[in-house]
């Protein structure tokens, strides 16, 4: 496989033979397993449990760690190799308990799984970019049944970041404020599209969703990496993983099939001087979850990813999600 970059929009897509797919059978993930995957990093158990949260090798990566990304010009296009990292980050030893069945403090274990893996994998100069996303249910491309979230480090920024990157760099040249703190002060005010506030997090319906009842969940004080702001927290990261646990409760309440993705500053030990975004990074930018149910027969646009439609306003999914009954 490789990598080519769209001249006119500028993503990266891969193409090429894909990976062999994921073996069937017995679960590879579950303890005592008789082919057990390569251990990356494993969180310590909670209430008797042999592990709480753990990291291992995808056993069909689409990222390979070794080899450098060997950006070549054809003429107009670019190209790169594969370089990366692809992991499966378990939320559980057990087979049958997702994170919205998991306690807060399991939660909050692998919460620090997934920061500890992304600031490691950012040492590394090769990967531009790090992040963790989550397929849930049939219409989202589910691959593997354990509860697992997906983890990629890549030789470049996924397209929808730099335009976060962008927009929060141009509002913060105006402004001298982040964007996002913006939203989050508007919405608290408002209170039209909040879902819960719990500690120092919020999950609210955006105002223009992609999709019905896109949720997002963010820090209330600004920070750019989910990474630093997670190992730096004694406190408070409780909150988080209750408020992950609730809002994944109530976006099922609706369907069994979402996609979940963070969106965390790029690895900045890779500074891009031609596009500038890294200059006042730390100011401008501010890591979020962002939940983009799937709901067959309405979720179409979001497929093709150009005009997006939800015929749910964001203010009546943010209602409807308010009154979702959550333990």
């Amino acid at each position: 496989m490789e990598l080519r970059k769209d001249p006119i929009t500028r993503s990266w897509v891969l193409t090429g033979e894909a990976p062999e797919a994921v073996p069937q059978g017995e679960c590879p993930y579950c303890p005592g397993a008789a082919k057990a995957p390569q251990v990356v990093s494993s969180m310590p158990g909670v209430g008797g449990a042999p592990w709480s949260a753990r990291a291992v090798v995808h056993p069909a990566p689409v990222y390979r760690i070794e080899g450098d990304p060997s950006r070549q010009g054809i003429g107009l296009y670019d190209t790169m190799q594969t370089v990366g990292a692809h992991e499966v980050l378990l939320e559980n030893p057990r087979h049958d308990r997702n994170l919205w069945e998991a306690s807060d403090a399991e939660i909050e274990q692998f919460l620090r799984l997934a920061a500890q893996r992304i600031h490691d994998l950012k040492r590394d100069r090769r990967f531009k970019y790090v992040t963790i996303f989550k397929n849930h249910g049939k219409l989202s491309g589910q691959e593997i049944e354990h509860p697992h979230w997906l983890l990629t480090a890549t030789p470049f920024v996924p397209r929808r970041v730099l335009y976060e990157l962008r927009a929060g760099r141009e509002h913060f040249q105006q402004k001298e404020r982040c964007v996002f703190c913006d939203i989050l002060g508007q919405e608290e005010k408002q209170k039209l599209r909040m879902v819960e506030a719990r500690g120092d997090f919020l999950a609210c319906c955006p105002y223009a969703q992609r999709v019905p009842y896109e949720t997002w969940i963010i820090p209330r004080s600004h920070e750019a990496s989910f990474e630093r702001g997670v190992l730096a927290r004694e406190a408070g990261l409780r909150d988080l993983a209750a408020l992950l646990r609730r809002t994944l409760t109530r976006i099922r309440s609706i369907t069994e099939n979402f996609h979940m993705v963070l969106h965390t500053m790029p690895n900045t030990l890779r500074k891009s001087n031609i596009l500038g975004y890294w200059s006042t990074i730390d100011d401008d930018y501010h890591w979020h979850f962002e939940i983009l149910p799937m709901i067959p027969g309405r979720s179409r646009s979001y497929v093709f990813k150009e005009v997006y439609y939800s015929d749910v306003p964001s203010e009546e999914a943010a209602t409807r999600l308010r009154d979702a009954k959550v333990t």
